[in-house]
């Protein structure tokens, strides 16, 4: 009795605080697990989204994920997010499920507190559960010309649809190894980048995070030019 009173008011409280989007459309990625998911938020005014904003989204009775909106455009209140459903869990079940005209609740939209900093070079470097967040790092990267990096995905056939779709200078590497450092540390050691302003944005799980903070501070740079967000262990 107790349990069902407390589930109520519960409910009653969190009917308070959702919002609600709407499905516009969903693509599920052939080759790999990823899945677009194309919202409209009517209630939510972009134009200030100055910083990497992540959507807590309800995906079950009691139960919320964070996602990224990689894309978004104020004057139509859209945003497209890239959902990795390559694990199990109830964030993957409900992404995989997603249909059009579907209603998604959600309890806010708060910032990551990370945006490109004014310096001359900006290097993003992830995986597949970070591709929302490198995206929108480049759609606020201004110019375009200051930003660059690379996303690890593990089979080729995904590797060609990032290059097909998106018009990027994020490049693709081979993800071989499980966490995907081991391949982002063989792309730095082939670049050339200049010690002195140059900001590293490392994101996606925290493995691969943890990992090249070491080898980017093994190189010479500083704890102030490594940003970092780790996603999951």
């Amino acid at each position: 009795m107790l349990h069902n009173i407390k589930r109520k008011a519960f409910d009653l409280l969190e009917n308070r605080m959702l919002r609600t989007g709407n499905v516009l459309e969903t693509r599920h990625w052939s080759s790999s697990a990823l899945v677009e998911v194309d919202l409209h938020l009517p209630t939510d005014n972009m134009n200030n989204w100055n910083e990497v904003n992540y959507i807590k989204c309800k995906v079950n009775d009691f139960t919320y994920r964070d996602y990224t909106p990689a894309s978004w455009d104020s004057e139509t209140q859209t945003c497209t997010l890239y959902i990795d459903t390559n694990h199990n869990g109830a964030g993957s079940e409900w992404a995989k499920n997603l249909q059009q005209g579907d209603a998604v609740h959600y309890l806010s939209i708060k910032s990551t507190r990370q945006t490109p900093v004014h310096t001359s070079a900006v290097i993003c470097l992830g995986d597949e559960s970070s591709i929302g967040h490198l995206l929108a790092m480049q759609q606020l990267a201004k110019p375009l010309t200051r930003f660059s990096g690379a996303v690890a995905i593990s089979d080729e056939a995904s590797r060609s649809l990032f290059k097909e779709y998106f018009t990027s200078s994020l490049q693709t590497v081979s993800k071989l190894d499980h966490y995907g450092h081991h391949a982002l540390t063989e792309w730095l050691l082939q670049q050339t980048f200049h010690l002195e302003n140059t900001i590293f944005y490392l994101v996606g799980n925290s493995t691969m995070v943890t990992q090249l903070r070491k080898v980017l501070k093994k190189f010479g740079y500083g704890s102030n030019q490594i940003k970092a967000q780790g996603f999951w262990h």
